[in-house]
């Protein structure tokens, strides 16, 4: 089957109620484009499990809290469908702006204590803005299954919270970090980074490493290791943390004794350049 391309939703709704007659499973790999292997390890798993598979590519301008954002992310959509047909999508979803908000939005979706923390603390009304377009996509598309990245665990775990509450018939699948050789989790915002930048970049996931060590080997008090990860970061080095949080990996709200599985989750500045990683942390077994 060849990659179809829609732009409408009228378009695309046609051509999935086809596809929806057969009984098969549909799945949606929702992006802001911009795409990397990261983004094809989400497809292929959506191939693996679904019968058909949509990806959709729209920078949604809602979700910018800085206009320079905005304005600077990466749009490379020629090259984004040729990523989707050589990865077999089904059908890539583009639609405009004026599409997927076709007058000024009077109701949204607001996030709850999910969003207090992590980047939605950095970031007012930027979760607020990806879990409404989210809920529009999946209204849209209505997949059976749809996947996003780990990397954006504060993300995934509204996602998730917002099909519970909201009573959808979708599985949400939350597909493992993709990292580069060095550790560095693949972003779109990768290619914003100066070649000096793309090394300065990893001190972002060695901090998380050296959390991760921390609390397996048996350290409970939370602000003790993230005051220890924190005098880890070089004098020298032009990296700016944002936030060093350790937090429930379900309901992302912070910990502060260390008794099971804990998510530490960072944002960092590399120049303007904002990036987000995160581990999971396990404690070390009692064994009293």
């Amino acid at each position: 089957m060849t990659t179809a391309l829609s732009e409408s939703i009228e378009q695309l709704r046609a051509r999935l109620t086809e596809h929806r007659r057969t009984g098969i499973t549909i799945g949606l790999v929702p992006t802001m484009g911009s795409l990397h292997a990261g983004h094809v390890r989400l497809i292929e798993q959506a191939k693996q499990e679904c019968g058909i598979v949509v990806t959709s590519i729209f920078v949604n301008p809602l979700q910018f809290d800085r206009d320079d954002d905005f304005k600077n992310y990466p749009r490379t959509l020629a090259e984004d469908i040729e990523v989707c047909k050589s990865s077999a999508v089904d059908i890539v979803f583009t639609p405009s702006v004026d599409e997927i908000y076709p007058s000024p939005q009077e109701c949204t979706i607001k996030v709850g204590r999910l969003g207090t923390y992590l980047c939605g603390k950095y970031r007012p009304g930027h979760l607020n803005s990806v879990a409404t377009v989210v809920m529009k996509l999946l209204q849209i598309v209505q997949p059976g299954r749809a996947y996003f990245g780990e990397k954006d665990a504060q993300q995934l775990a509204i996602i998730r919270y917002l099909v519970r509450d909201f009573l959808l018939p979708v599985t949400i699948v939350g597909v493992p970090t993709v990292r580069e050789a060095d550790g560095l989790a693949l972003s779109s915002r990768n290619q914003l980074l100066s070649p000096t930048q793309r090394q300065t970049a990893i001190v972002l996931y060695k901090l998380l490493l050296y959390t991760q060590k921390k609390i397996a080997t048996g350290m409970k008090e939370a602000k003790i290791v993230k005051e220890l990860a924190m005098a880890q970061i070089p004098k020298d080095v032009a990296v700016r943390i944002e936030y060093l949080e350790l937090v429930d990996p379900e309901n992302m709200q912070p910990v502060e004794l260390i008794a099971g599985p804990v998510l530490a989750a960072g944002a960092a500045w590399v120049g303007t350049t904002r990036l987000i990683d995160n581990v999971i942390c396990n404690p070390i077994a009692d064994t009293h």
